[in-house]
């Protein structure tokens, strides 16, 4: 009889890990919601165009609390999940590169909709064309793992933070205004094809090919450490390696709070913004994920963030209905806010878009197994129709 592989059952899964995955979606919305609603992000100026007290200290809460932790917790979980469904897979005496290959095709397929029809900040492309690599790193040892998590991070933090620093006077403060004037226009008033022909123009500025390698050099080691913690199963037996999981905790947080926080007590240069991303985004990933994982061996702390898990386990379609929200809201063809909401204001959305995705993914996992979106993945990855709806209710 031919055994074949299959999602994880619900017995199976670790809700700190779910709830990890929901924490990282609304940390992610946080961040998307202002560049979906402005192009200052991507082309300069926030400060210029937001110049109140209120939004500047706003501005800064998401640049330390926010800002390059939760694109790098996503990172951290994907490269976890990948590692996870190997060893499932193995376990069943199966080739898992069929597998795995399948599953990055259909994230890539998503990407590609996703970053030219909806969003030109889409990560999921950039996760399927980039988990690729991780084939090359399956049959290497958990040392040589961290051994090229780091040495990618310092190859890409060490030198080009040290080339800005030199070139810090002609980088601080570029504002680009003719490309903010043309966003302006085509989302506040253009036509569909307006929308997406300048969510092109910014995609491509976003991913120009000399930001790929930088790219791939933040991204990867987050893939790997992921892979790490996976091997070593730290998320799976916290009892089991609790002195260990609170001294990086520890550490991680350390980490967090000085390259996060510490550049904004001297003006947070421009030329210090990649260490402060790579080195203080990929700590604070790190914490969150570890800091999920303490919570959730207290009664209270697990009740406290238990709904996170419903997000989590929907991540792909919320993720996706962020964007066809926000598309909605702040482009011409819906409501047309595009430049009009105050940081403050986006943080009400974040507030009100999210707690109405918690309550909905909570009411959908009562009947189904998995999100829509999230079924499809897995019915194209596993080349056989998954089992939709629950025989009982769930998701309490």
């Amino acid at each position: 009889m031919k055994i074949k592989g299959a999602p994880l059952r619900e017995s199976e899964r670790l809700d700190w890990i779910d709830a990890a995955r929901g924490l990282a979606i609304l940390g992610i919305f946080m961040v998307n919601v202002p560049a979906f609603n402005a192009p200052y992000f991507l082309y300069g100026g926030a400060g210029e165009y937001w110049s109140s007290p209120l939004s500047h200290t706003i501005q800064k809460l998401i640049d330390i609390f926010f800002q390059a932790s939760f694109y790098t917790l996503f990172s951290f979980m994907f490269g976890f999940g990948i590692q996870m469904m190997k060893d499932r897979l193995e376990e069943k005496r199966m080739a898992y590169q069929p597998v795995i290959v399948r599953r990055l095709f259909v994230l890539t397929g998503f990407g590609l909709i996703h970053a030219f029809l909806l969003w030109h900040g889409d990560i999921l492309l950039s996760y399927g064309v980039l988990g690729f690599s991780l084939l090359f790193f399956f049959k290497v040892n958990p040392s040589t793992l961290l051994t090229w998590a780091f040495g990618m991070l310092a190859f890409l933090v060490l030198p080009l933070t040290f080339s800005l620093y030199l070139i810090r006077n002609q980088i601080q403060g570029i504002i680009h205004r003719p490309a903010i004037q043309e966003a302006l226009q085509n989302y506040s008033n253009g036509s569909f094809l307006d929308i997406w022909s300048q969510n092109v123009n910014d995609w491509i500025y976003a991913n120009q090919w000399g930001n790929l390698p930088f790219l791939a050099l933040s991204l990867i080691p987050m893939f790997l450490f992921g892979m790490y913690f996976c091997r070593q199963r730290l998320l799976h037996d916290p009892d089991v390696h609790l002195g260990s999981i609170k001294k990086i905790w520890a550490l991680t947080g350390l980490l967090f709070f000085v390259f996060k926080a510490g550049p904004h007590l001297y003006g947070n240069p421009e030329w210090f913004q990649l260490a402060q991303d790579s080195i203080g985004g990929s700590a604070s990933a790190i914490f969150y994920v570890l800091s999920i994982t303490l919570l959730f061996r207290t009664s209270i702390g697990a009740r406290l963030i238990h709904p996170l898990t419903w997000v989590g386990r929907m991540s792909l379609s919320n993720y996706i209905l962020q964007s066809i929200i926000s598309f909605f809201l702040f482009y011409s063809v819906g409501l047309g806010w595009y430049g009009e909401v105050s940081p403050t204001g986006n943080v009400v959305i974040v507030a009100v878009v999210f707690t109405l995705q918690t309550f909905a993914s909570k009411a959908w996992l009562k009947k189904f197994r998995y999100g829509p979106l999230e079924w499809l993945w897995r019915t194209l990855t596993y080349g056989k129709k998954q089992p939709v709806k629950r025989k009982k209710k769930a998701a309490s």
